[in-house]
């Protein structure tokens, strides 16, 4: 039985198979050799968005936000603080509204910051606005 995860780089976006009983063993990619794991949120443009949400057999919780908005700001640096606690069961990424426009109006995002939770290409969870870090990471471990 293969228990490989597929793990998509977040620097060069290869698509990586790791064994899962190694996912905590700080994976590295094949192609790119960089940690597959970083503690921090990835970018996800246009261009990468659907290849890390379908490829992916880790969760991945995407912040839809703007440089623009107060109530983003001040949750990047909870965000990032829960990468740092979620990975590498769960990916987290963000996803800039005002370059993105396109992308925002794809997945009906209304407000900002909005997260949602993908797994296994499929939106599984949604909520809007700023959230402490206990809250969030409470949201996505009982949304999975």
């Amino acid at each position: 039985m293969d228990d490989s995860l597929r793990i998509v780089c977040p620097h060069c976006d290869t698509t990586n198979r790791v064994p899962a009983a190694r996912l905590n063993d700080g994976p590295r990619c094949g192609h790119c050799k960089q940690s597959l794991f970083d503690a921090h949120p990835m970018v996800l443009t246009s261009a990468n968005f659907a290849h890390h949400i379908d490829h992916s057999d880790i969760p991945v919780v995407v912040d839809f936000w703007a440089p623009w908005c107060g109530p983003c700001r001040m949750m990047a640096p909870v965000f990032e603080q829960a990468a740092a606690q979620l990975e590498p069961q769960v990916r987290l990424a963000k996803l800039n509204t005002e370059e993105e426009r396109s992308m925002a109006i794809q997945y009906g995002i209304q407000g900002i910051p909005t997260l949602v939770i993908f797994k296994g290409g499929q939106e599984i969870a949604r909520r809007a606005g700023a959230t402490d870090l206990n809250s969030l990471i409470g949201w996505v471990r009982s949304s999975l």
